[in-house]
C-alpha cells in the first residue's frame, strides 16, 4: 500500500459543482434523484474550479504534454476566496518559473488567474554532471559556509529558455566577510552556476527599546509556544534559556534584543492574523528563528532565520518595531507564490514589502515608545544626521526614486523600493491627510490629488495582492493584482483608490486589469472535463466543454478549435452556449493517423476570449478490461503524477450502509491507485486503499450511510484505465 503516495494535488482534489444520482453522470448508470449538498463544501468547489482551470491550461495556465501544474498551497480569504497557488513540473521535475495562481471563489468560478510566463519545454532530464559536483561548485560561490540545502534537479526557465539545473540554497560569507545566502542553479550538463540569487537584502534598522511588553515564551527558554519554529538566541543558534522576566533593559543586553525582536514578531504575526485573515508570517502559523549580537550594523533575512546586528555606534541593538517587522516581511514575499525573485525591480519590491508591514506592524501595536510612522531606521542616526533612511511619504527625501518611470534595471535594491512605497502610503493616507501625518507629490502626469482609505484596508489589499504573485512579479503586475484584490476584497471605491494611487507613481494602465465601475464587466471562464483523452484511429472521444459566468450577466460564448493534427476532427454540440452551460466537444481520429501526442486549443469568443487545452493521444492505449462483475463502469487517460475523481469527477450518495466494491484496471506496466474516500462533514478522508505496485487494484469496504468517491492516481506510468465500481 502506499498511503503516503498521494501527490498534493492529488490530496487536495475536490468537489465539483455538479451534483448528480446515486452516482453521477455516466452513461452505464441510471441517474436517480439528486440529493443533498454536503456540508460545508464552499472550499472544494473553489478549489475544483481552480484545479480544473489548472488542468485544462485555461489562458495563462497553458501547459506541455509532459508538463502539469501541482497545487502547492491554498489560502483562504474574504468573501469566500481562495487563492490557490500552483508549480509548474516538467516530467516529474519542478521547475523554477512559469508558476500560477488562480483565485475562485465558494459558488465554484474562477475570478482571477495570473501566471508566470513559460515557454514550451522539450529538453533531457538526464543530467550530466552529478549532485555532489553540483553542489562543491554551488559551495565554492562563498568563502564560508553555514549550510547548503540537498541539490534538487529541476527545470529552470532562464531568459525564457528552459535549463536542467542542479537547484540549493547555500548559506554563508562572502569573501569579504559579508553574510549570504544564494539561491543557486548549477548547469546539470556544463557544471557551472547558470544563475545565482542573493536572497539577502542588507536592510538596516534601528535599535531601541520598546519598554516593558508582554512576549509568548515557553517557561525557560525564549521559544514561542504558539508560533511553530519561532525563536530567539544569540549566533550559535541556540534559543536563550532562562525563565521570566526576561531581559534587563539595557541597551546591548541580547537578552533584551531577543525581547525586542520576539514583541515585534508577535505582534506583526497578530497583525496578520486579525487584520488580514493570515495565518502568520509563512503562511501557516509560523516563522523562522531570530539571531541577535552580530556584531556588525546589519540585519537580514536569508531564508532560513532572520539576524540582528547593533547601530553605527555600537550604542543600541537594530531590534526596532520597523525593523524586525521589515525582515519578517521578506519571509513574507519568500513564503507567498512566486518567492523571491532575481531581477533589481523584484528585489526592490521585496525591500519596499518589508518596509510596508513595518508600518503596517507599528501601526497595529501602537507602542508609545514607538509612535506609528511611515519612515524607516529614524531613530538609527545611521548617517550621523539623526534622519530616516527611507522616506515612504516621499522616497526622494533620501535620493530614491517617487515615480515608477524613474526605475531602471540598475537601480540599487533599497532605492527601488521607492515607487511602491510612495503607492503605499498615497493609498493608505492620500496626498494631504493632514492631522499631522505628512503630504505626499504626486508624480508628473498623475491625478492632481490622491484621497487615503486607511492603513488597514491598503495592507488588507496589499496582503491579497501578494498572495496573486508569481516568480515574474513587477510593478505592473502588481498594478494588476492589487486591483483585484480591491475589488474581489472590498468594492468599486476601494478599487478606484488603488488605481488613482498606482496613477499617481506613473505605473501604467495594463490590458486586462479589473475595471473598478459600479458595474461587473462581463466574462466567463473555461474549462474541460476530462482534459485529455487516448484514442485510437478510426475511433472517437469526447470531453465536456463547462462555462461559467465570472463577471456581469450570461453571455453567448462561440467555440473553436485548433492545433488538431491532419486526421483529427474537433466538433461541438452545440456550438455556442450561453455561459454557465456545457457542450459537448467530440475528437474525430480517422483511420490512418498518426500516432502521437498533440495539444488542441479548445477557444471560447465572447465579450473576451479565453482558451483551454485538450491533449490528445492517437494510438498509445485502450482502456483495459477486467471489470465486468461490477454494477457501473468509467473509464479515464492519465499522464504519470495525475489523479481524478470518479464518478466523473464527482461523488456518489449511499442511502444506506453495505458494501462498496472498487475495480481498478490500469495500463500494463505501470503503477496506478485506487483511494475510497468519504466526506466527514469538512473535508474527504481516506476509508480504503488500493496501493499494490501493480497497475490494478481491487478495493472492498463496509461502510454506513454517506457520500462517497474514488480516486484513480498514476502513480508511474502514463495510459488508459478501466474502474468499476458497486455501491449499496
Amino acid at each position: 500500500m502506499h498511503p503516503t503516495r498521494l501527490t498534493a494535488a492529488l490530496a487536495a482534489l475536490a468537489l465539483t459543482a455538479s451534483l448528480a444520482g446515486t452516482l453521477a453522470g455516466t452513461a452505464n448508470a441510471a441517474a436517480g434523484p439528486s440529493q443533498p449538498v454536503p456540508p460545508g463544501h464552499g472550499r472544494s468547489l473553489a478549489l475544483a474550479a481552480a484545479d480544473k482551470a489548472a488542468d485544462s491550461g485555461l489562458d495563462g495556465l497553458r501547459h506541455g504534454t509532459d508538463e502539469e501544474l501541482v497545487r502547492t498551497a491554498v489560502t483562504p480569504w474574504a468573501g469566500g476566496l481562495y487563492y490557490a497557488a500552483y508549480q509548474r513540473t516538467y516530467k516529474g521535475l519542478p521547475v523554477a518559473g512559469g508558476d500560477a495562481v488562480v483565485v475562485s471563489d465558494s459558488a465554484g468560478k474562477v475570478r482571477e488567474v495570473a501566471a508566470a510566463p513559460a515557454p514550451a519545454i522539450r529538453l533531457s532530464t538526464k543530467a550530466t554532471v552529478g549532485s555532489a559536483a553540483a553542489l562543491a561548485t554551488a559551495r565554492a560561490q562563498l568563502a564560508g559556509v553555514e549550510s547548503a540545502s540537498t541539490p534538487e534537479l529541476t527545470v529552470l526557465l532562464k531568459g525564457n529558455k528552459p535549463v536542467l539545473a542542479w537547484h540549493t540554497l547555500v548559506v554563508g560569507r562572502t569573501a569579504k566577510g559579508l553574510p549570504s545566502s544564494l539561491d543557486t542553479y548549477v548547469d546539470a550538463r556544463t557544471g557551472k552556476v547558470t544563475q545565482a540569487t542573493d536572497k539577502i537584502l542588507h536592510a538596516d534598522g534601528r535599535g531601541y527599546h520598546n519598554g516593558n511588553v508582554t512576549i509568548d515564551t515557553a517557561a525557560t527558554s525564549m521559544t514561542d509556544p504558539n508560533r511553530s519554529g519561532f525563536r530567539c538566541g544569540g549566533q550559535n543558534g541556540s534559543a536563550y534559556t532562562g525563565s521570566p522576566p526576561w531581559g534587563n533593559g539595557s541597551a546591548n543586553d541580547l537578552v533584551t534584543a531577543c525581547v525586542d525582536i520576539m514583541y515585534a514578531a508577535q505582534r506583526e504575526s497578530d497583525m496578520l492574523k486579525q487584520w488580514f485573515g493570515y495565518n502568520g508570517q509563512n503562511g501557516q502559523g509560523g516563522m523562522v528563528p531570530a539571531r541577535a549580537g552580530l556584531s556588525e550594523v546589519n540585519a537580514y533575512y536569508d531564508g532560513t532565520k532572520t539576524t540582528y546586528g547593533r547601530n553605527q555606534n555600537g550604542t543600541m541593538q537594530l531590534t526596532g518595531i520597523d525593523v524586525v517587522a521589515h525582515e519578517y516581511g521578506h519571509e513574507i514575499f519568500d513564503r507567498t507564490p512566486g518567492s523571491s525573485g532575481s531581477s533589481n525591480e523584484n528585489g526592490g519590491m521585496n525591500e519596499s514589502t518589508g518596509d510596508i508591514f513595518g508600518a503596517l506592524t507599528e501601526h497595529f501595536a501602537n507602542n508609545p515608545n514607538d509612535t506609528p510612522d511611515y519612515t524607516v531606521g529614524e531613530k538609527l542616526n545611521f548617517l550621523g544626521d539623526n534622519k530616516p533612511i527611507r522616506y515612504m511619504y516621499n522616497p526622494s527625501l533620501a535620493g530614491d526614486p517617487n515615480c515608477y518611470p524613474q526605475l531602471n534595471s540598475g537601480t540599487e535594491v533599497h532605492a527601488a523600493a521607492g515607487p511602491q512605497n510612495h503607492w503605499f502610503y498615497l493609498l493608505a493616507e492620500g496626498s494631504s491627510p493632514g492631522g499631522g501625518k505628512p503630504a505626499s507629490p504626486v508624480c508628473s502626469g498623475g491625478p492632481s490629488s490622491v484621497t487615503g482609505i486607511g492603513i488597514q484596508k491598503a495592507g488588507k489589499i496589499f496582503m491579497g495582492a501578494l498572495l496573486m504573485k508569481t516568480s515574474s512579479w513587477n510593478h505592473l503586475a502588481a498594478r494588476k493584482a492589487t486591483l483585484a484584490s480591491a475589488k474581489n476584497t472590498y468594492g468599486s471605491a476601494e478599487c478606484n483608490a488603488v488605481k488613482t494611487a498606482w496613477n499617481a507613481v506613473g505605473v501604467p494602465a495594463q490590458s486586462g486589469e479589473t475595471d473598478c465601475g459600479g458595474t461587473t464587466t462581463p466574462d466567463f471562464s473555461l474549462a474541460l472535463n476530462p482534459a485529455s483523452g487516448s484514442v485510437q484511429p478510426g475511433a472517437s472521444a469526447t470531453s465536456t466543454v463547462n462555462t461559467s459566468t465570472t463577471g456581469g450577466s450570461a453571455q453567448t460564448v462561440q467555440l473553436s478549435a485548433s492545433g488538431a493534427p491532419g486526421g483529427v476532427t474537433v466538433s461541438f454540440s452545440p456550438s455556442s452556449v450561453t455561459s454557465g452551460n456545457s457542450s459537448t466537444m467530440t475528437v474525430q481520429v480517422a483511420a490512418g493517423t498518426a500516432n502521437g501526442t498533440y495539444p488542441i486549443t479548445v477557444t471560447g469568443t465572447g465579450s473576451a476570449t479565453h482558451t483551454v487545452t485538450y491533449q490528445l493521444s492517437v494510438g498509445t492505449t485502450t482502456p483495459p478490461t477486467g471489470c465486468a462483475d461490477t454494477e457501473y463502469t468509467y473509464e479515464g487517460s492519465l499522464t504519470s503524477g495525475q489523479a481524478e475523481a470518479q464518478p466523473d469527477g464527482s461523488y456518489y450518495y449511499s442511502a444506506t450502509s453495505g458494501t462498496h466494491v472498487g475495480c481498478l484496471r490500469g495500463p500494463a506496466g505501470t503503477d496506478f491507485d485506487l483511494y475510497l474516500q468519504k466526506w466527514n462533514g469538512s473535508g474527504w478522508v481516506d476509508v480504503a486503499v488500493g496501493g499494490t505496485a501493480s497497475a490494478d487494484e481491487d478495493i472492498t469496504y463496509k461502510g454506513t450511510a454517506g457520500y462517497y468517491r474514488y480516486l484513480v492516481h498514476a502513480y508511474s506510468g502514463s495510459g488508459a484505465y478501466t474502474l468499476g465500481l458497486s455501491a449499496p
